[in-house]
């Protein structure tokens, strides 16, 4: 099991949680979903005391990894999966990423 704290423009949103290869969830932090100035991750996961899940890493997350030759780059240079989505997911979008959206690990 792996756990990424979710940021959206530096603000703490919640956690993305891989519990097994086919099974992930997103939760909103209490006080973020309480603060109604605050935007949701994406149209289709709005604020909510829901645990969203999913059987495949979500779209707002996928749509950050990079494709084809750079991924592959990315791979070899991190030692890590090509098909490891959340292992991509955490290593490579931690600082500088091309939306709001950011994750860091979460220490077990």
């Amino acid at each position: 099991m792996s756990r990424l704290a979710v940021y959206i423009q530096g603000i703490y949103a919640g956690e993305l949680e891989q519990k097994s290869p086919r099974d992930y969830e997103f939760r909103y932090d209490e006080a973020y979903r309480a603060d109604s100035g605050l935007p949701a991750l994406c149209l289709n996961m709005p604020k909510s005391k829901a645990v969203y899940q999913s059987e495949r890493l979500f779209a707002v997350f996928a749509n950050m990894l990079a494709e084809g030759y750079n991924r592959r780059l990315q791979s070899r240079t991190m030692r890590i999966d090509e098909n490891d989505d959340f292992a991509l997911l955490a290593a490579t979008a931690t600082y500088d990423t091309i939306g709001a959206i950011t994750v860091k690990p979460i220490s077990e």
